[in-house]
């Protein structure tokens, strides 16, 4: 496994975060290119259409001995609006660059439709009841066959090896079931990037996530999170504050070791060696209450006590 750094929420020029990023011995990146990342690590428009941009992205890489192990177009896609088309381009743009610069791996999300062709918002389904949640759910796994069927021959087309969706709560695909469900239906191209910090907030178990899954874990992101237990044991877990509000949530996105210890994070990844995993493990910050630098070498400390050497 290698330690790798996911330049989101970072704000700052390339060449600063490729220097912070240094500082604290990151040689892999996970680059965003877009939709929700509102200030890309790049200028995916520019690096499509310019040589010379990509000439100096891989000069500015060579100097810090670094390299792209992935890139990430995280959206939703199948999103039934103009914002849902706009990142279907982003992906497809994504596609592309990663042929160009050779990138075998592209991070993303599932998407998520409406609940019928007329909807013009997402829908996101969590009971089996009232009874046309059933009705709805299988019209978004037809919409999502046919969307992923093309995706994948398009990744394939582009000599993306993996394309590794990560299993958020608000997207079609977001545990083990509708991972290996999507995989049967449009094959072993697309696998789990698994974040541990969804499965916190859903109230699942990474560690067991990681034993269901096995060889369909293709990316990993280290993420925690802290259940809010004086919120959370009134409220439960289902959270609708944006992150900013994290002193009246039920959960939060928090820097390694403030919501689970480095023994977890120890067993977590020992775990994943075990099961055969070999690729990156994804460093990515969202602490609300932490500047990026102090999240980040906080963070940094318990991953790479954490990881297997």
């Amino acid at each position: 496994m290698e330690m790798a750094l996911m330049l989101d929420n970072f704000g700052n020029s390339l060449e600063d975060n490729l220097s912070l990023a240094q500082k604290y011995g990151y040689r892999a990146l996970e680059i965003p290119t877009g939709n929700w990342c509102e200030s890309p690590a790049v200028d995916i428009d520019n690096l499509l259409n310019s040589k010379v941009s990509r000439d100096k992205l891989t000069e500015q890489l060579r100097k810090k001995d670094m390299h792209i192990c992935a890139l990430n177009c995280s959206g939703n896609q199948l999103a039934p609006n103009e914002k849902g088309k706009r990142h279907a381009e982003v992906v497809d743009k994504t596609f592309r660059l990663a042929e160009i610069l050779s990138v075998k791996k592209v991070v993303m999300m599932s998407g998520l439709p409406g609940g019928c062709k007329e909807d013009r918002c997402p829908n996101w389904v969590t009971a089996s009841w009232p009874r046309e949640t059933q009705s709805m759910l299988e019209y978004q796994w037809e919409t999502a066959a046919k969307y992923w069927e093309k995706a994948v021959k398009r990744a394939q087309d582009c000599g993306i090896e993996k394309v590794a969706l990560e299993n958020h709560g608000y997207q079609l695909v977001y545990n083990t079931d509708t991972m290996l469900k999507l995989r049967g239906l449009v094959g072993k191209t697309v696998g789990m990037n698994l974040d541990p910090s969804h499965m916190f907030w859903m109230g699942g178990d990474p560690i067991l996530m990681l034993r269901a899954l096995g060889s369909a874990v293709y990316h990993i992101h280290a993420k925690d999170v802290r259940i809010e237990r004086h919120l959370s044991g009134i409220n439960g877990l289902l959270e609708t504050k944006f992150i900013t509000r994290f002193a009246e949530r039920s959960w939060n996105y928090v820097a390694l070791g403030y919501g689970h210890d480095e023994l977890w994070w120890k067993e977590f990844f020992s775990v994943a060696n075990m099961i055969g995993y070999d690729g990156e493990v994804a460093l990515e910050l969202e602490d609300a209450s932490m500047d990026i630098p102090t999240a980040l070498e906080k963070s940094t400390k318990i991953l790479k006590a954490a990881l297997p050497k």
